[in-house]
């Protein structure tokens, strides 16, 4: 089955949706981008449910059974790799990984974008020999062309996209150091959503990382984001010459979008007054200082996609295929 999607960044140049492609399912958390979880929140609506592929909820689950899925898939397209989970867990045994990888290699004209929070390990297993032989094999039973074949051989999948997600300035060293230091992908990038504080990715734009992806959180416990940590992110985009994508506002739209207005001239929703450092001033207004905004909480369809007056939708120039 394809699993399209509407998330913005998997569609196609032409407007086209993206596909999901999840031979794994379950996750645990391991950072503060984890605590609202989507994944998590959908899956364990339905844990106990006989005969629900979400029956163990959010429990790691494989499913080798998905593998060649993308083979099957006729149209060339954008398609994310485990939507609901990490393909890098380590619940997730390296044979699975390789017979990915084989797929993703021979299923030459789509392309694969593949998003960890778990960068030590994606390294150090694609820098491994013995990952390589298992795709080697892998590839051998699925009938691989001339340009598969020499991809595998020279570590490099032209229509393969790596990213790692950085939603504060803590793990930016930590997970795109990591990145940068593997080469296996055509494009690397940075999925910085939930955005939860301003970072600076300057050390690496430029120098390996080529797509910059930021949005606020949504659904239940979603935390605000400050306009200014976006614009901020775009910015230094447009000096390096990066892709920059934004996504979303999540659930909280800034006062200044309008968004938070009613039709009959009510405000919605709670309401946060946030600094630019993240604190917020709720009952101390008279205290805030200058850079702190009202957010208020409108849903995500409501909030949009607008930034500074236009929609973001860059994506990175790449070989790969599926454009």
């Amino acid at each position: 089955m394809s699993a399209a999607t509407k998330i913005e960044w998997t569609r196609g140049d032409d407007g086209a949706a993206g596909a999901t492609w999840n031979v794994v399912t379950g996750c645990d958390e391991v950072s503060e981008g984890c605590d609202n979880c989507y994944a998590k929140t959908f899956a364990e609506r339905w844990r106990g449910v006989p005969g629900h592929p979400f029956e163990q909820g959010f429990d790691v689950r494989l499913w080798p059974e998905r593998l060649t899925l993308p083979l099957s898939w006729r149209k060339p397209r954008r398609v994310f790799v485990n939507s609901m989970s990490d393909l890098w867990h380590d619940q997730v045994e390296m044979d699975l990984i390789a017979q990915a990888f084989a797929v993703m290699a021979v299923a030459e004209r789509h392309t694969f974008q593949v998003l960890t929070k778990r960068p030590g390990r994606m390294h150090s297993m694609l820098a491994d020999e013995r990952f390589w032989e298992l795709v080697r094999g892998a590839a051998a039973e699925l009938g691989p062309t001339t340009v598969t074949v020499l991809a595998i051989e020279q570590r490099r999948l032209p229509n393969l996209w790596l990213g790692v997600s950085v939603e504060s300035e803590k793990w930016a060293p930590v997970r795109l150091d990591k990145l940068a230091a593997t080469t296996v992908g055509a494009v690397r990038f940075a999925s910085c959503e939930p955005l939860l504080g301003k970072l600076d990715l300057s050390p690496w734009l430029g120098a390996g990382l080529d797509w910059v992806i930021a949005g606020g959180e949504s659904g239940p416990g979603a935390r605000p984001m400050h306009p200014e940590w976006a614009r901020s992110l775009r910015e230094q985009c447009a000096a390096a010459k990066v892709a920059f994508f934004f996504k979303q506002w999540g659930a909280f739209a800034p006062e200044e979008l309008g968004a938070w207005v009613a039709e009959d001239g009510s405000p919605r929703g709670a309401i946060s007054l946030l600094d630019r450092g993240g604190r917020g001033w709720n009952g101390m207004e008279a205290l805030a200082p200058a850079d702190a905004v009202w957010m208020r909480r409108v849903g995500k369809g409501r909030a949009g996609r607008v930034l500074d007056g236009r929609t973001w939708d860059e994506f990175p120039a790449s070989p790969g295929a599926g454009r």
